[in-house]
């Protein structure tokens, strides 16, 4: 598959980092000389240094045999020209990154495919919607579900209270006798452990898991976490990104948003007439203490700056909030979470770009998800009657280490899987993979 991304930025670099585990042929178009040296250097990818709207570079791209052509630049007007330049130039199928939101909400009415641009994404839609998947529980670190919820991947932290500390998964199959969950990743010190019997667990681990509905509630027991509800939600900034997310949660949550720009809080009180708006620097403790902040469930900092969200967020997390969410530019500030009590780092460009990977895998994959700063992919598979992995038992698969088998969606039904499992035509299985065994674990589903 040739694919060609436009821009090399972090969006077009991570994109690029996630096909090339799977060998196909990648093209990156950008202006500048420094990150397509960085790419090359790093990446299995070809670089091309020029605009992605000239009509000689994208020939040079091989453009006219291009499977994809992905436009990720910061400019939206270049990444809509690219998408439309491309297709007519013979590109398959395209992708621009777009940050005006009518795109989205009018995709039909613009006939957009018409004129050349297959798909649109919005980081900033995009974040808020992942936010929206992270504020179901407070407890939990991340939430995800398949197939209405017969499975779910759970993300917990190892404390003090957890009675899995100092075990290893041997020892507790017993706090298990249900077989209802199945643990399937530690990230521990920025590593992400692929768990196996001598596995132990230890204090600051965050740990995940693929649980039945039942499993999730004796994983919290284990883990000495409450389930509270999350009702008041406080916002930092009104950026494009918090004018997003607080129209997305303010159907569900009581919502207040703190901005330090004036005039942006006249635009965002026109734009967010159900959420109180409140013009204020949102790290000064003596305004949140006054804004209540003892009595707010989440704290979501999403400000351009992101040391400003990460310090804010650990202030609200001293102040007793129970779920802090902080977005940082930096991917590397990712893995940081776990060891600066933030509950979770999001990145709008991570999120994107595992969008746009999911979306080149539709059809391939059911289902495609990630854990923040855990460097693997969640994936549903559906079994054909012809499918490798009806051959032998788990045991006897084969399967790579870097991979796990978290649990099989059978006849609407949520099953936990041992090593005598056998698996049946239609059956929707739940792999936690790393991304270099991915196409490797695929092979057992064609």
């Amino acid at each position: 598959m040739r694919i060609i991304i436009a821009g090399a930025g972090d969006l077009g670099f991570h994109l690029a980092k996630l096909l090339a585990f799977e060998e196909q042929d990648i093209v990156l178009i950008d202006l500048n000389n420094e990150v397509l040296e960085h790419a090359a250097n790093h990446l299995d990818v070809g670089t091309i240094k020029g605009s992605s709207t000239s009509y000689r570079v994208l020939e040079d791209a091989g453009i006219s045999k291009a499977d994809l052509l992905i436009s990720v630049t910061q400019s939206e007007e270049t990444n809509i020209a690219t998408c439309i330049i491309g297709k007519n130039l013979g590109a398959k199928r395209t992708v621009a990154r777009i940050s005006n939101t009518e795109f989205l909400h009018q995709r039909e009415k613009l006939d957009l495919k018409n004129i050349g641009i297959d798909e649109v994404i919005s980081p900033e839609s995009l974040a808020a919607k992942e936010i929206k998947r992270l504020l179901r529980d407070s407890a939990l670190t991340d939430t995800f579900d398949f197939d209405k919820g017969m499975l779910s991947l759970i993300g917990i932290s190892v404390d003090d209270k957890s009675e899995l500390k100092d075990k290893t998964l041997t020892e507790t199959a017993y706090l298990n006798p249900d077989h209802n969950f199945t643990t399937v990743a530690i990230l521990r010190d920025n590593n992400t452990i692929i768990p196996h019997g001598e596995n132990k667990f230890q204090l600051n681990d965050h740990a995940y898991f693929i649980a039945q509905p039942d499993g999730i509630d004796r994983v919290m027991d284990l883990a000495g976490k409450r389930r509270e509800p999350i009702k008041n939600i406080m916002i930092l900034g009104g950026s494009k990104a918090g004018l997003k997310t607080a129209k997305e949660l303010s159907k569900k949550y009581k919502i207040k948003l703190i901005e330090q720009d004036k005039q942006k809080c006249f635009d965002l009180a026109d734009q967010l007439t159900d959420v109180m708006i409140i013009n204020g620097d949102g790290r000064d403790v003596e305004l949140l203490e006054e804004e209540g902040i003892a009595d707010i469930d989440a704290f979501i900092a999403l400000t351009g700056n992101s040391e400003t969200n990460i310090i804010s967020s650990l202030v609200a997390k001293n102040k007793g909030v129970k779920k802090t969410i902080a977005l940082v530019e930096n991917m590397d500030y990712i893995h940081l979470s776990q060891n600066i009590g933030v509950d979770t780092l999001i990145n709008k460009k991570l999120i994107a770009a595992n969008f746009i990977f999911r979306y080149i895998r539709k059809g391939e994959v059911l289902n495609l998800t990630s854990i923040h700063g855990v460097d693997a992919e969640i994936l549903e598979f559906e079994v054909k009657s012809d499918s490798k992995i009806l051959e032998h038992e788990l045991r006897n698969l084969d399967l790579p280490k870097t991979s796990v088998i978290g649990g099989v969606i059978r006849k609407g039904r949520g099953l936990a899987v041992r090593g005598n499992f056998k698996f049946e035509p239609k059956d929707r299985v739940v792999v936690l993979s790393k991304p270099e065994c991915i196409h490797r674990v695929e092979g057992y589903f064609k």
